[in-house]
């Protein structure tokens, strides 16, 4: 990004109290493999500028992907003369506080230009595996997908922030079907993050691809799952889910304070549980850390200019803190963190999550499996429900191993568990060591009106609950 967008910024302060412009770029390169066929191969690449302003304690947001000074200036009237008119009916009084001097730049450890030969060396990757899938006995369908993207963000303001984030993201996956007597079963890999990219041809998880197509062909005539309660390991690939659904999002204040309920659901968390709900068992550790270096969101400064540090949401089960900006922790009198975040140049900064994480524990797994005398292994999402309380809800998965008097036994299909977030959280037996920790995330988060996808991360290990009720889907 060569412009002088600090310079833009001091010419435009005289028109509102605080103006702040951020620029937005983003690259994103896309391939998939189907049966051993290119099914799917491009890119695309978009860039714009929001203009934010502060008048009358109110704030307003106006964008443009022109890079003319003239079109920057008019949106900027634009938007002071909005602020202007909500003024009247504004919510709190908002000031300089919310919007503190800072500088710096981040940028991911490992950067991948997204040029010729890198785009032919994972479409020879994908087409790779998939060949490997599809050759296996009783497939009857294979895919395996790729995205690449390359993001760059500057934002300064009037009263003296000045940074940069760059970021080198990438999420890859791969799936098979196999049919056996009954209804065809699904078995699936994904990582997404920042980072070395691993499907690169020389370094294609064949492990992983090997266990994907043993596991599909052996779940397409296993047993349904039983239906009982009984205590169930969750594996880190299904346990994001759990994490993002039934504590990220109810923890977001915007939510809490009513901001989100249109659209997306509230919560069930109340402004008076904060330092007062005992939300799980003593074992149950969640953190807001954007200093992974290898998670997809994790970075130094979010989109509103507030330095994002590590933070415990829950420690030894307590729920400390919530998900919210300054504005938000100012109208609610709650502690947030910096995850105030933008999908795109186009879009305003909202309450979201970022990097949400388990924190190992101390068991291992095979521990976790000595532990359990009738109980289930539960791998991979394949469906999951939540009310718009972020409170009763239902996951189903795709592969399910039953575990008697410390075995692991038979693999079962369609596994299933229900319940409600708390009392669910608080059956939590045994966390994982970090033998088990895994780093991965969801590509697609939605919320908000515009709606705003973005991607958030999530780390943990596997982990022991009793008492869950199981069931089985469709036979």
């Amino acid at each position: 990004m060569k412009r002088d967008l600090q310079k833009w910024c001091q010419q435009l302060a005289g028109h509102a109290d605080w103006i702040g412009l951020r620029e937005y770029s983003e690259k994103v390169h896309e391939a998939v493999s189907r049966d051993g066929i290119l099914d799917g191969y491009g890119g695309n690449s978009d860039s714009g500028i929001m203009v934010e302003v502060l008048i009358d304690g109110q704030f307003a947001y106006g964008a443009t992907d022109s890079y003319s000074f003239f079109e920057i200036e008019q949106i900027t009237k634009d938007t002071v003369a909005r602020a202007k008119a909500a003024a009247k009916f504004k919510l709190f009084e908002a000031d300089l506080s919310l919007r503190p001097k800072v500088t710096g730049n981040y940028s991911s450890l490992f950067s991948m230009p997204l040029d010729l030969s890198v785009k032919k060396e994972i479409v020879d990757s994908l087409l790779h595996i998939t060949n490997i899938l599809k050759a296996g006995k009783n497939i009857i369908s294979s895919q395996a997908y790729s995205t690449l993207v390359e993001s760059e963000m500057h934002f300064v303001s009037s009263n003296g922030s000045d940074f940069t984030q760059v970021k080198h993201m990438h999420a890859q996956d791969f799936f098979a079907i196999a049919q056996g007597k009954s209804t065809p079963q699904k078995r699936s890999f994904n990582r997404l993050g920042q980072g070395p990219v691993p499907f690169l041809k020389k370094d294609i998880p064949l492990a992983e691809v090997e266990r994907v197509l043993r596991e599909a062909q052996v779940l397409a005539d296993a047993k349904n799952c039983p239906e009982q309660n009984m205590s169930v390991i969750i594996a880190p690939d299904q346990l994001v889910l759990q994490v993002h659904e039934s504590i990220g999002h109810p923890l977001e204040l915007d939510r809490i304070i009513g901001d989100e309920r249109n659209y997306a659901g509230w919560s069930f968390i109340k402004p008076t549980d904060f330092g007062e709900l005992q939300y799980g068992s003593e074992l149950l550790n969640i953190t807001f850390d954007p200093t992974v270096e290898t998670e997809i969101a994790s970075y130094a400064i979010d989109d509103t200019g507030v330095s994002a540090t590590k933070e415990y949401l829950i420690k030894d089960g307590k729920l400390l803190r919530g998900l919210g900006s300054l504005e938000s922790q100012t109208r609610s009198g709650l502690k947030g963190v910096a995850s105030t975040r933008a999908t795109s140049w186009n879009r305003a900064p909202i309450d979201r999550m970022a990097n949400i994480n388990l924190e190992a524990g101390e068991s291992s797994f095979s521990d976790m499996v000595s532990q359990v005398e009738n109980g289930i292994l539960m791998h991979s999402n394949r469906s999951w429900s939540i009310d718009d309380y972020r409170n009763k809800f239902q996951f189903g998965c795709e592969y399910g191993q039953l575990i008697k008097d410390g075995e692991l036994k038979e693999v079962v299909k369609n596994p299933n568990y229900r319940g409600v977030t708390t009392p669910f959280w608080h059956n939590l037996a045994a966390v994982g060591d970090s033998d088990s920790f895994e780093v991965s995330g969801s590509y697609y988060c939605g919320k908000g009106e515009p709606n705003q996808i973005i991607r958030v991360g999530h780390a943990m290990p596997s982990c022991l609950f009793n008492d869950i009720d199981v069931f089985g889907g469709e036979q």
